[in-house]
């Protein structure tokens, strides 16, 4: 078999025809999560979620549903485009999933928010006193 006729094997495998994955290895193969370790223990925690419900480990993942993803104080709005069981690289990965526009713009204000903590003097030459954390985190609480 020559080269040009190998498939390409390290691209991920892209489905769009409704297979099944469960949902911890498509958060791996999104690049949600360095391992399925991890992505499971964000399933079991409650930290995705479908229609604001919790899911099990196993849930199958279909094209079309829309997911929230909570990490690292972050929150994705995703919808399934693609489905994949397959870790790929970062532009493959993109292609599973659509982020709404609401989400990327409120992630965009924490980060922001989050520059603006540290470069107003939120870094400590020592340990957090009670004080200093009750001060980030009254710092980060939002106005009503």
């Amino acid at each position: 078999m020559s080269k040009a006729a190998r498939p390409n094997t390290n691209a991920a495998a892209i489905d769009d025809d409704g297979g099944k994955v469960r949902l911890d290895k498509w958060l791996w193969a999104a690049r949600f999560f360095k391992t399925r370790g991890l992505a499971a223990d964000a399933i079991e925690g409650g930290r995705i979620r479908l229609k604001s419900e919790r899911v099990k480990l196993s849930h199958a993942v279909r094209v079309g549903e829309h997911y929230s993803v909570s990490q690292d104080g972050f929150l994705w709005e995703i919808l399934i485009t693609a489905i994949s069981d397959q870790r790929g690289n970062a532009t493959a990965a993109a292609l599973l999933y659509r982020e709404s526009p609401e989400s990327i713009e409120a992630r965009a204000l924490e980060v922001a928010k989050r520059k603006a903590a540290f470069s107003a003097g939120a870094t400590f030459n020592h340990r957090p006193t009670k004080r200093d954390r009750r001060d980030l985190i009254k710092y980060f609480q939002p106005k009503d």
